[in-house]
């Protein structure tokens, strides 16, 4: 009897792990947008100040390219929140 019940109890607990991971993994998506995309961001800002510095004469068309594609960038931690919320 005692042997059934320890049975349960870990079948129990796997259940639990289980419930915990699905959480987690929903969000995950999310989570990896949210980290990577400022990495990301601060690749772009420092690559634009680096060719600046390089060639000072190109400072606007330089900025006015890095915003955007900071933008896009930012964008896609938008894109994660929004089909991670829909998908969980």
């Amino acid at each position: 009897m005692q042997e059934k019940l320890n049975k349960i109890h870990q079948l129990n607990y796997i259940n639990n792990m289980f419930n915990i991971l699905a959480e987690i993994t929903g969000n995950l998506n999310v989570v990896a947008a949210v980290l990577t995309v400022p990495i990301g961001i601060a690749l772009i800002g420092y690559k634009a100040c680096e060719s600046v510095g390089r060639n000072p004469e190109a400072a606007t068309k330089v900025l006015v390219q890095s915003i955007i594609a900071m933008a896009f960038a930012e964008a896609v931690v938008f894109f994660a929140i929004f089909l991670g919320g829909f998908a969980g």
